[in-house]
């Protein structure tokens, strides 16, 4: 199936000179969404996984499903003050400042590979905080999912740089 034709790009949003790919699209079609959440089983079927971990928010979307269809726990990974009990932290640096993502304490366990699953690779500060703290608690990441790469801006090969296997279900060049 052809993701990036299910996927709007918003010019000059959030600001000037971005082209933004709007995921909604893809997810209001009912065969669209189904066939993205299929690929990703397709791939990850049988595969060593012990869970999957979703990155807040849009990341939750793709990796429910995915852990859902897989029979695996979904573990979620969200901004700072969001989760409810004990939490393990990490920060990172963004364009213009830096920001916090935390999980729960005792999620992962010492040992399990860990699936990462987010909308979006940008910049890929985000997953590699997110592979920071599966790997502080012990887990292995298998790899990093993402439904859209924008390869231009530099996340995949920063992820890679790391040692974190990628995969992109599409990908769009340019901003």
């Amino acid at each position: 199936m052809d993701f990036n034709s299910l996927i709007r790009t918003i010019p000059d949003y959030p600001k000037a000179g971005i082209q933004f790919r709007d995921i909604t699209t893809l997810l209001k079609d009912g065969p669209g969404f189904h066939a993205a959440i299929e690929a990703l089983v397709q791939r990850y079927r049988g595969q060593t996984i012990s869970k999957i971990v979703g990155i807040e928010s849009r990341g939750f979307m793709f990796a429910a499903p995915l852990a859902y269809a897989l029979k695996l726990g979904f573990v979620p990974i969200r901004k700072k003050g969001k989760l409810p009990g004990n939490t393990i932290g990490h920060d990172y640096e963004l364009e213009y400042g830096t920001d916090r993502i935390e999980i729960h304490h005792g999620a992962i366990e010492a040992g399990e590979h860990i699936l990462i699953v987010d909308d979006l690779l940008a910049t890929g500060g985000t997953a590699q905080a997110a592979a920071t703290l599966v790997q502080k608690m012990g887990g292995k990441v298998v790899e990093c999912a993402f439904l859209v790469d924008l390869p231009d801006i530099g996340g995949r090969q920063r992820l890679e740089n790391e040692g974190l296997p990628v995969f992109a279900l599409c990908e769009f060049e340019g901003d």
